[in-house]
């Protein structure tokens, strides 16, 4: 089996809901320490939930520059949230890196985080960005350069069972279905018997 390779910036450059369909099942990490993700969410400029939404600032610059580059922002003033920058330079797009299933580092991803069951490493935005030690150092970075990777999946290896559903925390008339899961995964945010699922769109 072919090692995995990163992605370059081609991969990026796409719609904000394909790029997080096709990042299901790639690899993420940081210096190393990371794993599959498994769960993504898409933004898009003219959807009223995307930081995009109302133009570029200093704030959100990143989702306006090249795409494949990595958009970190605080909320709640308590967590990081890691995103991917989409689509054509000049318009405001990204795709939330949800949940990721551990695979290397999980001794260092347990200590940042304070706990030791792999469940909990990683299955959430904020928990995926204390476990792989992400913060406003890494805004703006290139997801091909070091410290970061998004490696493709191993080339002969079966596409993971996609399930899309509305995303999380979204209500009302913005419940589109741009949340993608990996159907089996273990290490979603949450699971998938708490989730209405929707058809893709």
């Amino acid at each position: 089996m072919t090692a995995p390779v990163p992605l370059d910036q081609s991969f990026f450059a796409r719609s904000a809901l394909e790029v997080a369909r096709d990042l299901i099942g790639c690899g993420f990490f940081v210096d190393g320490v990371g794993g599959r993700i498994v769960e993504t969410e898409a933004y898009r400029q003219h959807d009223p939930c995307c930081h995009a939404f109302n133009g570029k600032t200093a704030r959100n610059a990143v989702l306006f520059g090249p795409p494949g580059h990595l958009y970190v922002y605080f909320t709640y003033g308590m967590h990081f949230c890691a995103n991917t920058a989409c689509e054509e330079e000049g318009v405001g797009a990204g795709v939330l890196l949800r949940a990721l299933e551990p695979e290397t580092g999980l001794e260092l991803m347990g200590e940042r985080r304070g706990v030791s069951a792999p469940r909990l490493l990683a299955s959430g935005p904020a928990r995926l960005t204390q476990a792989l030690g992400i913060d406003r150092a890494l805004n703006g970075l290139p997801l091909w350069d070091p410290p970061l990777a998004i490696l493709a999946r191993p080339a002969g290896e079966a596409a993971p069972e996609l399930v899309t559903t509305a995303r999380i925390g979204v209500r009302g008339a913005d419940q589109r279905p741009w949340r993608f899961v990996d159907a089996h995964s273990a290490y979603l945010s949450r699971p998938l018997a708490r989730t209405p699922i929707l058809p893709a769109g």
